[in-house]
């Protein structure tokens, strides 16, 4: 099998769908599947192929070489095009295609491979474009829609626009993963796709835990904890619909009744606006900006709690992180998040969703921070219970057998 799996130059790549298509090309390894992975809008002078540990690596950048057109590519069909023309150009083997988009914004190109190839294509779910504007809130999504047209403002439409276009690419593609059933079920019901068309393969994480280096003692000297401080850990890009704001409410309550403790921001983004919130308890509160791996994996092995206070999260590969290295939580229970996080590993909090706003309970939330610092044997528990949760059902070796029984199900269509 010859498959394809499309990737962005897009914030994304750098988080979530980035780990994705790392863990799956990772996890596929040594199979009889060949993998490409096609690097659209790539920041590169001209379009190349580069072979990197037997993973091709296709490079199209949105600036075409001399070969196929020259100047900016003004619209997305026309970039699209040329897409499909490289494609055609330069594929060695055209047998048993499987063209993999992770992105919702690519029907016009789904479309087009389908009427050039002989494939089978499919696309995961990582967000929907809706879900990240109006931070989850689907109240507001569906009064929205039921607004007439010139009622909506020109944000609204956009949405809506948006939301439309990428329901075409789920209904014209062979295969719809789903991260969760909580997925699965808006899928179903939102854009009318079959139960049978949509399959739920969560996400999974190559096992760090085993890669501890450096004693804790060291590393929370090396991160400038005090001996007796306690930390809390959030991890993610900074942006509103992972709840920071909310948490930083909350700490300042921590706070009051336990004052020798450290919240760490780590993650990438503008954090201007949340550095300027946290002005009065600056001291108490550190932003790392985007780190590399092994400095991450420093922060979970000193971390005392781990908080994903997010209004929406499709999956969320964080809170598997946290669980592999032992790390209790406080979550919210939010679409795909709930469904990862059990009551056995973390405390949970409900997100509030009202007609034009979501919020969380930020004394709950503080209550929850609290109640795991205060009971240190009881988050012991709930981080090895994390961890074996994680064992059962997040593992690469897990991840590998979802995808290549799919994989193989599409290839059987060719047998």
């Amino acid at each position: 099998m010859n498959l394809y799996l499309f990737n962005a130059n897009d914030s994304a790549a750098t988080y979530g769908i980035g780990t994705y298509l790392n863990e799956l090309t990772g996890a596929l390894a040594g199979t009889e599947i060949r993998i490409h992975i096609v690097h659209l809008h790539a920041d590169r002078p001209e379009f190349e192929i580069v072979t990197k540990e037997l993973v091709e690596h296709w490079y199209i950048p949105d600036v075409c070489n001399k070969s196929t057109a020259s100047g900016l590519v003004l619209k997305l069909e026309d970039y699209y095009r040329n897409v499909v023309y490289l494609l055609l150009l330069n594929m060695n083997d055209t047998k048993d295609l499987v063209f993999h988009f992770n992105y919702n914004h690519s029907y016009w190109l789904a479309k087009r491979l389908k009427e050039v190839f002989t494939c089978q294509t499919e696309c995961t779910v990582h967000f929907m474009k809706w879900s990240q504007e109006l931070l989850g809130n689907v109240t507001r999504l569906q009064a929205i829609k039921t607004k007439p047209p010139d009622k909506r403002t020109a944000h609204e439409q956009l949405l809506i626009d948006t939301d439309e276009y990428e329901s075409r690419q789920y209904k014209a593609s062979d295969r719809v993963i789903a991260l969760s059933d909580d997925m699965k079920q808006f899928l179903n019901s939102a854009y009318r796709l079959e139960p049978e068309k949509v399959t739920i393969i969560p996400n999974g994480l190559h096992d760090l835990n085993s890669e501890k280096g450096t004693d804790r003692y060291k590393l929370r000297k090396k991160w400038h904890l005090s001996e007796n401080e306690l930390s809390i850990l959030f991890v993610g890009r900074l942006h509103p619909v992972k709840g920071i704001s909310f948490l930083i409410r909350a700490f300042r309550k921590v706070l009051e009744q336990m004052p020798d403790c450290r919240l760490i921001i780590a993650g990438g983004g503008h954090d201007d606006r949340y550095r300027k919130e946290a002005t009065d308890i600056s001291r108490n509160v550190t932003f790392t900006g985007l780190l590399e791996k092994k400095d991450l994996l420093e922060l979970y092995q000193i971390a005392d709690v781990g908080v994903i206070p997010s209004l929406y999260e499709p999956f969320g590969l964080v809170a598997l992180e946290m669980m592999m290295h032992e790390l209790p939580i406080v979550s919210t229970s939010t679409s795909g998040l709930n469904e990862v996080v059990d009551e056995q590993c973390g405390l949970k909090i409900p997100v509030i969703e009202y007609q034009d706003r979501v919020e969380i309970d930020v004394n709950l939330l503080a209550e929850k921070i609290l109640y795991l610092l205060h009971h240190p044997d009881e988050a012991k528990t709930m981080g090895q219970n994390g961890r074996k949760r994680y064992l059962q059902k997040y593992t690469s070796e897990v991840f590998r057998t979802n995808m290549l029984n799919l994989y193989r199900s599409l290839y059987a269509v060719y047998s």
